[in-house]
């Protein structure tokens, strides 16, 4: 098996793409290895300085800390995903969080949780991360920023210029986009 890499914005998190289904219940976050019992994500976040895991449908992305390097840590990554398939697993991920109910949000909810599923999340994840609708109160919308988005030195401008705009145009009564 032949795990690619690519480097996202956030000169602290790497995408690994195993070239086979990694979340089969949608993205999942995990930032401490007391939170699993998936021996592939313990082992990974038992790395020195590597500081939590985002999994997407067709990926991974690690994050570490600045002070460490990248080629410590990438082959070891690597060698823990073959390992872990090469074990018959089909699946990192085949459960995770509850999916949101949409009953409970009103029409203007509904309406940013659509522009944020449908048009910026799949840019989002290119860059190896995720982006979720937190709330929406008095004209400001809070998001969530996971995996390569977390601590981006990007993620700033991409939030008011790209969501911001971006929702603010298709919702009027969205005057602000926050992260959490």
């Amino acid at each position: 098996m032949f795990v690619q890499t690519q480097k996202t914005p956030n000169p602290n998190s790497l995408k690994f793409l195993p070239g086979k289904k990694v979340s089969n219940d949608g993205p999942y976050e995990i930032l401490n290895k007391d939170e699993t019992n998936n021996s592939l994500l313990r082992n990974i976040l038992s790395i020195n300085g590597v500081t939590g895991i985002f999994l997407s449908e067709e990926f991974l992305s690690v994050n570490k800390l600045d002070n460490e390097k990248w080629e410590n840590i990438q082959h070891i990554v690597i060698s823990y995903i073959n390992e872990y398939y090469s074990e018959g697993n089909e699946f990192i991920i085949n459960e995770s969080e509850s999916q949101k109910d949409l009953n409970k949000y009103g029409d203007i909810e509904k309406k940013i949780i659509k522009i944020l599923e449908t048009k910026i999340r799949p840019a989002v994840a290119r860059d190896g991360g995720d982006i979720t609708f937190k709330e929406f109160k008095n004209g400001k919308v809070t998001v969530m920023l996971k995996g390569s988005c977390s601590g981006c030195p990007s993620s700033t401008l991409t939030l008011k210029q790209g969501v911001q705009n971006l929702l603010c145009h298709y919702i009027p009564e969205v005057k602000e986009v926050l992260a959490v």
